[in-house]
């Protein structure tokens, strides 16, 4: 089914969904099994590496009348906060590997933070740009490794992401750019100083690293298919992805395609209505890249992207089954469910960018004017699916103002 056969748009919610064309089987490879079985081998070299809690919320699923909803809660992943050390530490890994001439397979952390690969690679500097997560994560590993690291924000950047990349290591800078022009601006340095970029989306010439990003991401997926398994669930029905450039998205979906085959589940992307450019990709003419354009203003902090990365995109664009735009009030509605569980279901302290896949469901099951949208997804009592908080309360003082005091209300 083309992307512009099916568009809904209610004047109250402004929830827009477009469906996809699944089918093509083209651009999943790079987040094949045996990529994610070596970003797990890595991770685990890492110190402080657990499983992340998949929540298991019975009583919010019978509330909504589906089967089941499952919540991968990555707010604490290595102490970070967000899953996003996953994909820039498995990037740095198999980038400082190639540089040593080994086979990422026979790396780990501790063989990375030795003397002996200090003394060959010397006085490395890696370089990033971010909107809060990805930046800490690259800070973090780099610190950790013994290497310094620059870190560049895009303007509007929360003080509480600011303080947090500077405190895993890294030299921060905020700039007065949007994040697209940081993220050239990051790519700039790094040629003029000979930096080496870590750089979470791919533009002309730079894909490896990104490729890299992504394939250390499926170690999220990879946990999250297993504690399926481990809750005797088969797989899941439907599974909500929000993006930004796509990288998580791309990641995760085209390794629930390598495992599940043609029977992977229904994916429906997420985005900020104000930073859509997946969505807008998904609607144009022979689905090319397409930019959002604008402040890209959205609390949604780690989506607020307007370019599309090309080779997520090839991933989201032959799989993807919908693509959805969301306003603020979505997110918060997310955040706000999940932090207050019915019954025994267990808490999850999710953020702006994490929970907006939850507040998406949530309005698909509870409100009738979107009822065609749900019943075209395939929501119904048989329905069994997977969230990914990405995050958790990165910015203190906004989740407080959401979960506390009703910032961003429910229409």
């Amino acid at each position: 089914m083309e992307a512009v056969m099916i568009e809904y748009l209610n004047e109250i919610t402004k929830i827009k969904a477009l469906a996809g064309s699944p089918g093509k089987k083209a651009g999943a490879g790079m987040t094949g099994l045996q990529h994610a079985e070596l970003a797990v081998r890595f991770h685990t070299t890492m110190p402080g590496y657990r499983v992340t809690p998949l929540a298991k919320l019975d009583q919010l699923a019978k509330s909504f009348g589906i089967a089941g909803i499952y919540v991968k809660d990555e707010s604490c992943r290595f102490g970070l906060n967000a899953f996003k050390v996953l994909g820039g530490a498995f990037a740095i890994a198999s980038l400082l590997a190639e540089k040593l001439g080994m086979d990422i397979s026979r790396v780990s952390f501790d063989m990375l933070r030795s003397g002996e690969v200090r003394s060959r690679l010397g006085d490395a500097v890696f370089v990033t740009a971010t909107d809060g997560n990805h930046g800490r994560g690259v800070a973090w590993t780099a610190e950790k490794l013994g290497f310094r690291s620059v870190v560049y924000l895009p303007k509007g950047a929360a003080a509480a992401r600011v303080d947090a990349i500077r405190e895993a290591g890294a030299e921060v800078i905020v700039t007065d750019l949007n994040y697209d022009d940081a993220v050239r601006l990051a790519a700039r340095m790094a040629e003029e100083k000979g930096w080496w970029l870590v750089q979470d989306t791919a533009f002309e010439g730079y894909e490896k690293v990104p490729a890299w990003i992504m394939q250390g991401y499926t170690t999220m997926a990879a946990e999250a298919v297993e504690q399926l398994r481990l809750y005797g669930e088969q797989r899941p029905t439907h599974v909500f992805l929000q993006a930004g450039v796509g990288s998580m998205a791309g990641a995760v979906l085209g390794y629930l395609v390598n495992r599940y085959g043609a029977d992977y589940p229904a994916t429906i992307i997420v985005e900020p209505e104000n930073a859509a450019c997946i969505y807008k990709s998904a609607g144009s003419e022979d689905k090319k890249l397409c930019k959002a354009e604008g402040s890209l203003e959205t609390i949604m902090a780690g989506l607020a992207c307007g370019e599309p990365c090309p080779i997520a995109w090839e991933i989201l664009r032959d799989y993807s089954d919908y693509y959805c735009t969301c306003p603020d009030y979505v997110a918060a509605k997310g955040m706000r469910i999940l932090a207050n569980p019915l019954g025994n279901d267990p808490k999850v302290v999710s953020g702006e960018s994490g929970a907006v896949g939850a507040g998406l469901l949530a309005i698909l099951m509870q409100n009738r004017e979107l009822a065609a949208m749900r019943d075209s997804f395939g929501l119904d009592e048989k329905s069994v699916v997977l969230l990914f908080s990405t995050e958790g309360n990165t910015d203190p003082g906004n989740y407080r103002d959401v979960v506390w005091d009703g910032k961003y209300p429910s229409v």
